[in-house]
């Protein structure tokens, strides 16, 4: 009589693996990460050590220390297999594939629209779209005025910023960027946007006679703050025009004279992010004076006109910013939202469904246009829209909104 053999078994995929983690992780938690390593047979560890067999290196944020250093983990691992010690460094999507978590491997490689990313990195639109108009962020697409990023670009570049305004040089960064590419084998940010970042992004402060570049000591531009700034901001993060010093301040040129529509838009940008909201809508409307017929810089102009509290003014410029593209479908959005805010719910319906129109892919239109529905009693025809936004998003506080109104629990460590 032949045997009746138990069926083969595969071992699992983690099985004899010590395994530890560095960086920020983009699919979950350093928790979550070790629950799932040991559900797969492996041994989850906080330090590297000699019996480490393996580093995930998270892909949200680089694995550099407060100061821009390299992370002492990644150091240690480099060390012991410079050492012959089989130590594996593993980007954060590799071992998502080998856990075969492809789902949450597709995830983190989603486009955000700014709202999108501004809900999940906890930053402002309009800090995006500075990023963006900077260059130190390009989109991967662009719909009808309305830009796609790279999540994972996107909270790189935030890092870069960060470690800048704590005060990191510039040559610090670049070597840390120049090692990482080394040991992980891939560029992890291009060098020109470091050096672009470095030419626009510079911290400075205010000492009791004016503002102050840390790194050279030299006097910079201040623009005629407001007394009430002079009072607030000590140790605040701007970009400035350096002079050579505070003697021959009075004599240099201001360099705002020879500024175009685009300079002055940027700056109406740098202002808003900086609070500094009336002077960003002087700054815009200049750019506006050169150049009247930008859907963008009306746009801008709205944004700045409803953060001082002028809501019927920002109306008007978002009606501006869709006369001059009628395609325009943030600005359509925003001219929604408005509405929302004034109890007029039909309209904010008629504006939401209009940029579905141009663009029915857009996800922030679909979450926006669900909310009215609900608020309008009218469940049912929003939970298509919720559905929808979900295929776009599955992170931060719009995708957990979406999931709570459907009342779907959220699972986001599942085999």
């Amino acid at each position: 009589m032949t045997p009746v053999l138990p069926p083969l078994q595969s071992s699992p995929v983690l099985q004899g693996e010590r395994v530890a983690f560095t960086g920020t992780l983009a699919s979950m938690t350093h928790r979550q990460a070790s629950d799932l390593t040991t559900q797969h047979g492996g041994t989850a560890t906080s330090h590297v050590s000699r019996q480490t067999t393996m580093l995930v290196v998270g892909e949200e944020g680089w694995p550099l220390e407060p100061d821009g250093g390299i992370s002492k983990k990644l150091e240690a691992a480099n060390e012991l297999a410079g050492q012959g010690h089989p130590v594996r460094v593993v980007p954060e999507s590799d071992w998502l594939q080998l856990l075969g978590l492809e789902e949450r491997r597709q995830e983190m490689s989603r486009l955000y629209t700014p709202a999108m990313l501004s809900q999940v990195l906890n930053v402002s639109a309009g800090t995006i779209r500075r990023w963006h108009a900077l260059g130190f962020i390009r989109p991967v697409k662009t719909v009808w005025r309305l830009p796609y990023f790279d999540f994972l670009e996107v909270s790189a570049a935030r890092k870069v910023l960060d470690l800048m305004a704590s005060g990191v040089s510039i040559d610090r960064l670049r070597g840390a960027m120049t090692r990482l590419a080394e040991m992980l084998g891939r560029e992890q940010f291009p060098q020109a946007r470091l050096e672009l970042m470095a030419q626009n992004a510079r911290l400075v402060y205010r000492d009791n006679v004016g503002l102050v570049e840390p790194a050279s000591g030299q006097r910079v531009f201040d623009f005629e703050p407001t007394s009430g700034e002079a009072e607030t901001s000590s140790n605040a993060s701007t970009i400035a025009f350096p002079v050579a010093s505070h003697a021959s301040q009075e004599s240099a040129p201001d360099p705002r004279h020879s500024w175009t529509s685009d300079d002055w838009h940027r700056e109406g940008l740098r202002l808003l992010e900086a609070g500094e909201t009336h002077d960003a809508i002087e700054a815009l409307r200049l750019s506006l004076m050169e150049r009247p017929d930008v859907p963008e810089v009306h746009f801008a102009l709205g944004d700045a006109l409803y953060r001082s509290g002028n809501a019927a003014a920002a109306l008007e410029r978002f009606h501006a910013a869709v006369e001059h593209d009628h395609q325009y479908v943030e600005a359509w959005v925003q001219l929604g939202c408005l509405h929302v805010e004034a109890g007029r719910l039909d309209q904010a319906e008629d504006a939401f469904r209009l940029a579905l129109s141009v663009h029915a892919d857009y996800p922030d239109a679909h979450w926006q246009l669900a909310d009215v529905l609900q608020q309008s009693g009218r469940r049912e025809e929003a939970i298509p829209h919720w559905r929808r936004y979900l295929e776009f998003d599955n992170r931060g506080p719009w995708a957990d909104a979406a999931r709570q109104r459907l009342g779907i629990e959220e699972d986001r460590v599942k085999e």
